[in-house]
């Protein structure tokens, strides 16, 4: 006996409802494999102040440790580290805020230390190496940063003390200064001066031909601690402070979010890494945590800090895409 199969047809309302159930399915499968990430992404307690670099398809973060050397932490999406090798350590205390600039004029990697409120300067071959020191830039002074502009000139902006005045030193290369420094910013505002009056922390963005330089504002161990920028026609300025300041404060349980870096994800858009005050009930309780940045149509900066629940995660770098720390563009 033989049996035949008959076909069944169905209505078009029907074929149309089954084809929108289907690409339902299919939208909240792919919206449910979207990576997220909760701040704080290190929750070891003690880092601080980081500077990332990318390198060859890796993420290599240096931070405020152990107060008396630098690690290097690897990660390839900002999210995931793991705590890698040390990599410098000067002989004293009070190591702070390292900066690690990759010139791509030598291939070189340079480390722009603190220690004992005296910015140096150490060299490696690789951003995982032991980096070997190499000079003293400034004394009575904090918190280095290498900006390489797009017409490869060097930049170097930091902290002078006393005043927490942010300063910038044109350089011949990235170990030897050419002429002398300008003070561009110092703490005025009511925001940076809430909890001792400091302006810090500077981290240099081109957008579109307008200079924005990042910096942190009051006292850094405070819950107040915020960021702010200021732009400028000119990487040496004049300076312009933003209205709005502070673009990124304390609010829904983040808590003191300041002193980081700017670098890409795997699709090019900006993330800040910075440090956020765990809790009040002890200076310095500090752990790191990561959230997005960027510009409206007008070229303001827009930023926030997060803490808990779930955000959408970077883009994960590849070997094909790797992007620089963000320091520099157009």
């Amino acid at each position: 006996m033989t049996m035949k199969h008959r076909a069944i047809v169905l209505p078009a309302t029907c074929v149309a409802a089954i084809a929108c159930l289907a690409a339902g399915a299919s939208s909240e499968s792919i919206a449910a494999e979207e990576p997220t990430y909760a701040n704080p992404v290190i929750d070891e307690i003690g880092p601080a102040d980081p500077c990332v670099l990318a390198y060859k398809g890796k993420y290599y973060l240096y931070p405020t440790g152990d107060n008396r050397s630098y690690h290097v932490y690897y990660s390839t999406d900002l999210v995931d580290w793991t705590k890698g090798p040390k990599v410098f350590q000067p002989g004293e205390t009070n190591v702070w805020a390292p900066d690690v600039f990759h010139d791509p004029k030598d291939g070189q990697f340079y480390l722009y230390y603190t220690v004992n409120k005296r910015i140096g300067v150490a060299v490696a071959p690789r951003p995982d190496a032991t980096f070997a020191d190499r000079a003293t830039l400034f004394t009575g002074a904090i918190d280095a940063h290498m900006f390489c502009d797009s017409d490869g000139k060097y930049f170097l902006y930091y902290v002078q003390l006393p005043g927490f005045r942010i300063c910038v030193q044109p350089m011949e290369t990235p170990l030897l200064k050419k002429g002398k420094p300008t003070e561009i910013i110092r703490p005025t505002e009511p925001w940076e001066r809430k909890r001792g009056a400091v302006t810090e922390g500077p981290w240099m963005l081109k957008h579109d031909g307008t200079y924005y330089l990042l910096y942190s504002g009051t006292g850094a161990s405070s819950l107040d601690y915020a960021i702010g920028y200021a732009t400028a026609t000119s990487p040496t300025g004049p300076f312009v402070k933003h209205a709005d300041n502070p673009i990124v404060s304390r609010g829904n349980g983040a808590l003191g979010p300041g002193h980081g870096c700017v670098v890409e994800d795997g699709r090019g858009n900006l993330w800040s890494v910075y440090h956020q005050q765990k809790d009040g009930t002890r200076p310095w309780n500090r752990f790191l945590c990561i959230d997005p940045l960027w510009f409206d149509k007008q070229g303001v900066l827009h930023g926030k800090a997060t803490r808990g629940g779930t955000q959408p995660a970077p883009a994960a770098l590849s070997r094909q895409r790797t992007p620089a720390a963000k320091s520099s563009s157009k």
